[in-house]
């Protein structure tokens, strides 16, 4: 008598059935449902017949060239995620590195990776309070200090001024999160194979020949994934340039993103859903194309030369075979 096989499949649909619902609810439909409503006149706090426009792309065109804030925020984003994220990936290099050094056998280093990722745990509200108060005018601890050194004459209003303002938000950015890249960094550095490490160190690699010959590129589909996450990650900056600075995205629009931008549209003024929807639609746009750009530069160029390789060797022998 045939028995029959448990088929374990099923119950893979199943687990993963809660999880198509909440992307289908929370996801794809507010997804749509944005996208839709970028090609509309939807606006105001009271409900009112929403109509297509004759020109679908009225919305977009006025955000380019009739609406100097969206300019602005969207210059605002690549600044202030250029100065956060350069800093950032190269000391999260350097100490995922240090960390992983068998050579040096670095003492305490859970000690020291718990206190590293300590603000990445840390709420944006309170981060923003701490550095609102550390920043604080006339008085505060960072006038007073630069006041005892001599650097400064007189207090400066740090989060009044357009370029400090946007320095300081760069910086918490920096801070927030180079110890959550760091992490990720060291996991994909304890993947690569210690064979690799132990047969540069017999041939007399140095660290630096061991880092830039080994390291960095078996941490290529690592970088890759923190580059992509980091890119979206900045385009939605939101938190700190809201909360750190009343109004949000102030001094003068100094730290207005992308993302705020999107919220003063949709919920302050004149409630201009339509424009809001336009503009995250083309923040949408914007990260699919520089995550497919990403893809292209940091794709795996020799595993394509082999596959090619193999497709002519296969072709080849195909015509050996027919020509006998």
């Amino acid at each position: 008598m045939r028995r029959k096989g448990v088929k374990y499949s099923k119950y893979g649909y199943i687990f993963s059935l809660p999880f198509l619902l909440a992307f289908l609810v929370f996801s794809l439909y507010p997804t749509l449902y944005t996208a839709v409503i970028g090609f509309t006149d939807l606006k105001g706090l009271i409900p009112k017949p929403v109509h297509f426009l004759d020109n679908p792309f009225k919305n977009f065109i006025n955000l380019f060239y009739h609406n100097v804030s969206f300019r602005k925020s969207l210059i605002n984003t690549l600044v202030i995620w250029f100065f956060n994220f350069v800093p950032q990936i190269l000391l999260s290099l350097l100490l995922a590195a240090w960390f992983t050094n068998q050579r040096l056998k670095i003492r305490g280093q859970g000690t020291f990776k718990i206190l590293l990722y300590m603000p990445n745990i840390i709420t944006a509200g309170s981060i923003a309070v701490l550095f609102n108060a550390l920043f604080s005018y006339p008085i505060g601890p960072v006038n007073s200090f630069l006041e005892m050194l001599g650097l400064i004459d007189s207090p400066v209003f740090f989060l009044q001024d357009k370029t400090t303002a946007k320095g300081i938000v760069a910086f918490i950015q920096f801070w927030m999160w180079y110890g959550n890249t760091m992490i990720i960094l060291i996991a994909g550095i304890m993947g690569i194979s210690p064979t690799l490490f132990e047969a540069a160190s017999i041939d007399g690699a140095s660290g630096w020949q061991t880092f830039f010959r080994i390291t960095l590129p078996s941490l290529r589909t690592i970088l890759l994934y923190t580059l992509i996450i980091s890119t979206i990650g900045g385009l939605q900056m939101f938190d700190i340039p809201q909360l750190l600075v009343a109004p949000g995205g102030g001094p003068d629009d100094a730290t207005l993103t992308t993302s705020v931008f999107i919220y003063q549209q949709a919920f302050k003024g004149s409630y201009l859903y339509n424009s809001a929807a336009a503009a995250s639609m083309v923040m949408f746009a914007i990260a699919a194309a520089l995550s497919g750009l990403l893809f292209y530069f940091m794709r795996d160029r020799d595993a394509g030369r082999l596959k090619k390789a193999q497709k002519m060797l296969k072709q080849a022998a195909q015509a050996e075979t027919r020509s006998v």
